[in-house]
Parts: C-alpha cells; structure tokens; sequence
C-alpha cells in the first residue's frame, strides 16, 4: 500500500479549451487516481463539510482508503487558476484554504506501516511530521513548491536530508539550488541524502538523477490536452504505483516507472481533473506504455 498526505480540493480551472467549476481537484486526489490503477492506496486529507458525496463515491470506487480522511465543519480547500497557451504556467485567481489551514495530519494506525509514502506539496514541516508517524524502513518521496523553497527553506532542506527520493519541476530545482543548471541542481539535491532526485519538465518529460547515473525521458506526446492541473502529482502517482506493485527498487525499474509516470501523466491531462481517469483502463495504460516504449526506443 502507498499512503499519500497532501490537499483534497474543489477547483475551478480555464484553458483555451473550456472552464469546469467546482471540480475534483488537489494533490492528494490526482495522485491517488493515478496510484490506485497499480495498488492500494490510503489517503490521509482533509475536507469540509460541502464537500460532494459523488467525490467520496468516485474514490472509493477507484478502490482508495479514506479511513484517513478528515472531515471538518466549514469550506473545503478551493483553488481558482487558468492557462494560457503554454499550458506549463498556471495562472492563479484565489485561494481560499479554508479547513486546509488549519490541517494537521495524523496517520491512522494502519497507514503507520506502509512501504512507501508520498509526501504531496504541504507545509515541509507538515511533511516531516507525516515522516515522524511511519516505519524506518518505509520508501518516501516528498514533492513541493515555490511558496515553500522561499518560506520555509530550512524546513524543506530539512526535510530533503530525510526521504529516499525529492521531486520537483526544474523552476523549483533552479530556484532551491540557486542555479541556472539542472545537473549541478540534482547534484546539490543529492549531496542532502536522498537516493535520487526526479526533475519534471512539463511537457518535456523528466529528468532521473542518482549519485552515478542520470536517465532522461521525453513525455508522452498528446493530440489533445484540456487540462494541466494536477499533471505533476498523477506523474508521481503512476511512478510510485508502479514501484509499490513491483516491490522492485533497482535502478532500471526506477527508470520503468518514470515511464509509467508520464503515461499516467498523459492521460490525466486529457480531461479537466480528474475525468479521464474515470473511463480510463488498465489495458489503455499498457498499451500506450507499450507505444512510450516503442517511440523512445532506438
């Protein structure tokens, strides 16, 4: 089972290709989705008390463990943002974080022994009290973002030197590492602790680092993208999924579910949210690992 701790939110979002309101939307959500295709999933958040019935139906259809999700009365976290054509950048209108703010996570006791944890983009020293709660032995991935690396930079270095792997887009990397250059990025990331650094490009693909080596892989190339939100943390949720179905750490497998990560990543950006997910197939996700495989190989 993989746990995920981070946001469960109701989203508003406008592309050039339509606006939906009110939609399903978070980080611990997207992942989840795109983790639950491969494993068991337990989800540690919290909403309000106007969150949708049909959410907590849809997730739990997806076969993802709410036993760790927190309802609290008021508003739940509500995101409002668009994009232009370069879909890479979002623009944000509002943020209200309403119960999100006031979030502390606590695991429930069966979540404390999970083998893999993905810490999704909170507060670092939320992130680190998420850590403090499971086992030794457990594999942890930590995502973030900019607010973060320039509020609570010791807290996120901190919180860099404890897990097995750090994720974050190259913008990120750049501005943590204080640098132009993404090798001497992922160089200066590892020289903190963790195994491997993964640095996500976009729709570029992505960028796997360790202390000996470095892969890279394109992304999945989309006829149609309606919706970039939560792109990154179904990235994730693919990579990890697959590392948890597997049990397999080694290097190439790694590099295998990087794979499955962009693949996951395609599909979510297909549909605004999570909608595409819900239609989505196991045997659709393997033929277009298939297809990755065949485009990248040479």
């Amino acid at each position: 089972m993989i746990v995920v701790v981070g946001s469960v939110a109701l989203d508003k979002v406008k592309t050039p290709f339509g606006q939906v309101d009110e939609m399903l939307g978070g980080s611990a959500t997207h992942f989840a989705c795109a983790a639950s295709f491969f494993t068991k999933v337990g989800l540690v958040a919290v909403v309000g008390s106007d969150f949708p019935d049909e959410h907590i139906d849809f997730l739990t259809a997806r076969g993802v463990d709410l036993s760790g999700l927190e309802t609290q009365d008021g508003q739940t976290f509500r995101w409002e943002g668009y994009y232009e054509y370069d879909l890479n950048q979002a623009h944000t209108i509002d943020t209200q974080l309403n119960v999100f703010e006031s979030f502390k996570p606590k695991l429930p006791e069966n979540y404390k022994d999970t083998e893999f944890l993905f810490l999704a983009n909170i507060d670092p020293d939320l992130q680190q009290a998420v850590l403090s709660q499971v086992n030794d032995d457990v594999f942890s991935v930590c995502d973030t973002m900019n607010y973060w690396i320039s509020s609570k930079p010791g807290s996120l270095t901190d919180l860099i030197k404890k897990v097995n792997l750090c994720l974050m887009n190259d913008s990120e990397a750049r501005e943590f590492c204080q640098t132009f250059s993404m090798l001497e990025s992922a160089r200066k990331l590892i020289a903190l602790g963790p195994e491997a650094v993964i640095l996500k490009k976009g729709e570029h693909g992505a960028l796997l680092f360790t202390d000996a080596t470095h892969f890279a892989a394109p992304a999945f190339p989309i006829e149609e993208i309606k919706d970039p939100t939560g792109a990154g943390d179904s990235f994730a949720g693919g990579f990890l999924g697959h590392l948890a179905k597997t049990g397999d750490l080694s290097e190439p497998n790694i590099r295998k579910a990087i794979i499955y990560g962009s693949v996951m990543a395609s599909f979510n950006v297909e549909g605004f949210g999570a909608q595409r997910l819900v239609s989505l197939t196991n045997d659709e996700i393997e033929s277009r690992f298939d297809l990755f495989r065949s485009i990248t190989c040479f």
